[in-house]
């Protein structure tokens, strides 16, 4: 008989009550107790929703306040130094400030840097460790949860983060030191978490390692051994967990470490399972991630059931199934949505109905497909409809991508002298001053927005209130002093949706809401067909905001690549193909834009980085077409015109060369939370374009004063010449609050004042 479990569930709620509960909580509008209970309604809601999809195993330790990872740190005692812990029980008040920044007695204390898992939208909190480091169990929440689910009566595992993925991801700082020379006393602290853990009669212990589908140095790799020797316990069994990709060439040592179950991911590595049945031991479980965490569509039950029936008898018992990877990257439950299409809706599946495909599969396996005959059916019948619908294919989309030249692909002139071009007409001091786009969503502007979608607000009226809402953050930017200015985006509600909006192929839920960190969700559209621009998206709303003032307007875009790795992809083309379609379209709005007088227009490419390939022989063929696919986009605008763009939150080091080769006149970039570390790959790369590296954290409510902000700069200049440098936020303003907005830009205007005065 096999067995289901789950690897974990999107905690936020179908509602993003933990969203609303927290910020309430930072807002002091309700107790810490308040927002615990909250917490505790969600887990036991998931618990009990889990049980009755008939999932054998339930996950314990996948509901996290802020992040899983900051979780892990907390329970192993790493605290920075700059949080003054006194080394007793981690409070809610020192986590929270690790992941949010605090000001202490009027320094501002900034938070943990924040960078993307692996390669999905999902932001994680980067541990840090310097030479010395100890750790000590420091923070109950996983013990609390695991007596909560079993007084409530729920079969669980626990699911912690493995010692060697969180040591991989964590930071040094400090003096340099080789991390694995920590592993001996953190492998203890792991040793005693499963000590405890078998003192609650845990049974079974899910530990994530998902960088053994990652290129590993040899002594990473040996380390491996090692360390699961040690946390061998009698009577405890650990169920070794990898995902988003194949294990490659650390396929043997996976199966070969002493464990009692290994699980691997049969969506992105379908091809390893074979291999993985004859190396791994006759009396360890296998556990199949079949089921594809990471997307909406229908899973297709027949085409999973072969797969399932050939390994059946030689599995037998040892045969578990689940999703791929944990369900946090999926909205809740398809059943809220009630506007989505009933043709699009029927093709899709979210976390809810991936658990109910995932017991029709065990039933079929375990009692024969008779049994679950009509759900079977079902499933067969929306997955042929996808595949013969009329709506995906456009034929004069799919021409317009085959014409695409190299041609097309290039500016003009190159960066030298487009730039000295710009400079003669833009005439901007040096240092000059911009934002990244967005500016505070206040409730008034959210209210407009939403009656215009209900029909309870008619055009003219709405588009009065998103020009008066602009005219006034032009006038703010304006009084700030700002250099190039931006019309602050009231009338977008984010940065995908909105354009996703206005092109075919997208279709839209109204609360698929997924969590991209902390208390930020998004709700991403979904790609189901071929992709075209009907009409112009932006131009109205620049050109209305140029009028307003006599400085230059950037125009903004979100980029092809970002718009598709933050959007639920259509799986029956290659991604490039989308993206290339996506680029066309925006493309003909860069083209729209520039004739209607906007001579700066910034793409964004926020998310290029995390949709690279985690193996790096897959490097080079992703970013050939991501960087072929903003050039498309790009390469339409005249040497005159000022292309911006903008990444944050990844490492770009080791990708440096293709973000050159994207050829963008001016890139920003998040570099604040890394204090400026981010820049250590122009001391070796001779980057050609202008840089603005972001020195306001924007998801901190922390302002930073003007001398931070000068000495930030002032390590830049070390590394990139001060004439090839701008000052800017690293990242859009839209979740901040006016007054500490204002405050910020002032200290960031300040410090480019006294930057020109000190360089003359």
């Amino acid at each position: 008989m096999s067995k289901t479990h789950n690897l974990g569930f999107p905690r936020i709620g179908a509602d993003r009550e933990l969203k609303k509960a927290m910020e309430a909580f930072w807002q002091g509008k309700i107790s810490q107790q308040e927002l615990e209970q909250t917490g505790k309604q969600l887990r036991q809601r998931h618990w009990q929703l889990q049980a009755d999809a008939g999932i054998d195993l339930i996950p314990v330790g996948d509901f996290s306040n802020y992040d899983q990872l900051l979780d892990m740190s907390c329970l192993l005692g790493v605290v920075p130094p700059r949080f003054n812990w006194d080394g007793e029980a981690i409070s809610l008040a020192t986590y929270f400030a690790m992941a949010r920044g605090e000001q202490l007695n009027d320094k501002a204390v900034a938070a943990c840097e924040m960078t993307k898992w692996f390669d999905t939208n999902y932001h994680y909190l980067v541990p840090e460790v310097h030479s010395k480091q100890t750790f000590k169990l420091s923070f109950n929440k996983l013990f609390d949860e695991i007596a909560e689910a079993q007084r409530a009566g729920f079969n669980s595992k626990a699911v912690i983060i493995g010692p060697l993925t969180w040591l991989w991801l964590a930071k040094i700082k400090g003096e340099d030191f080789n991390k694995l020379a920590l592993l001996e006393s953190l492998t203890a602290a792991y040793k005693n978490i499963l000590l405890r853990l078998k003192q609650q009669n845990i049974e079974w212990v899910q530990i994530d390692e998902p960088i053994l589908v990652l290129d590993l140095p040899e002594q990473w790799k040996k380390s491996f051994t090692s360390v699961y020797k040690q946390l061998q316990i009698a009577d405890l069994n650990i169920l070794l967990t990898t995902y988003f990709g194949e294990l490659d060439d650390n396929l043997q040592l996976a199966c070969q470490l002493p464990v009692a179950g290994l699980h691997i991911d049969l969506v992105r590595g379908s091809s390893q399972l074979e291999e993985v049945i004859q190396n791994l031991a006759d009396n360890k479980i296998l556990s199949l991630g079949i089921i594809d965490g990471r997307n909406i569509w229908r899973s297709d039950l027949d085409n999973i059931l072969n797969t399932l029936n050939k390994v059946k008898d030689k599995l037998a018992e040892r045969l578990w199934i689940a999703p791929s990877c944990s369900l946090l990257h999926v909205p809740v439950d398809l059943a809220q949505e009630h506007k989505l299409d009933s043709e699009i809706k029927n093709w899709l599946a979210f976390a809810t109905q991936k658990l109910d495909e995932l017991n029709t599969l065990n039933q079929a396996v375990n009692h024969g497909k008779e049994n679950v005959a009509q759900q079977l059916e079902l499933s067969r019948k929306a997955i042929q409809q996808r595949q013969q619908s009329t709506r995906i294919h456009h034929a004069d989309v799919k021409k317009r991508v085959k014409a695409i030249t190299n041609n097309m692909l290039a500016r003009n002139k190159p960066f030298n002298e487009r730039s000295e071009i710009q400079k003669q007409w833009l005439k901007l001091p040096a240092f000059p001053t911009t934002t990244i786009g967005s500016f505070p969503q206040t409730d008034t502007i959210r209210i407009a927005r939403r009656a215009f979608k209900q029909g309870q607000l008619d055009k003219e009226e709405y588009t009065r209130q998103m020009k008066k809402e602009i005219f006034y953050v032009i006038k703010e930017q304006e009084k700030l002093g700002l250099d190039v200015l931006v019309h602050g985006e009231p009338e977008r509600n984010d940065m995908v949706e909105y354009f996703g909006e206005l092109l075919n192929g997208f279709a839209f839920t109204e609360k698929a809401w997924v969590q991209s960190y902390g208390s930020r969700c998004v709700k991403p559209p979904i790609i189901y067909g071929d992709i075209s621009r009907p009409e112009a998206m932006t131009v109205e709303w620049s050109c209305f905001a140029q009028s307003c003032t006599a400085k230059p307007m950037k125009g903004m875009l979100t980029g092809p690549v970002t718009i598709l790795n933050w959007s639920f992809v259509r799986d029956d083309q290659p991604r490039a193909a989308t993206a290339m379609q996506i680029a066309l379209a925006l493309r003909d709005e860069v083209h729209d834009l520039e004739q209607a007088g906007i001579k700066i227009i910034q793409i964004d490419e926020a998310a290029l980085r995390e949709g690279l390939p985690l193996r790096k022989k897959d490097w080079q063929a992703y970013l050939d077409w991501t960087v072929r696919a903003f050039r498309l986009t790009a390469s339409v605008a005249a040497d005159e015109t000022q292309i911006h763009t903008h990444m944050c939150y990844s490492e770009f080091n080791d990708i440096i060369q293709a973000i050159a080769d994207m050829d963008a006149d001016v890139i920003t970039i998040e570099t604040s939370r890394s204090d400026m570390e981010l820049l250590d790959a122009f001391e070796n790369f001779d980057y050609p374009n202008d840089i603005g590296p972001g020195v306001y954290d924007i998801h901190s409510p922390n302002v930073p004063s003007t001398q931070h902000i000068v000495q930030l700069m002032q390590k830049a200049a070390k590394r990139i010449p001060v004439a090839r440098l701008w000052i800017n936020p690293d990242c859009g303003l839209k979740t901040r609050q006016w007054p500490e907005v204002k405050q910020a830009l002032a200290c960031m205007v300040d410090s480019a004042r006294q930057l020109r005065k000190a360089a003359g």
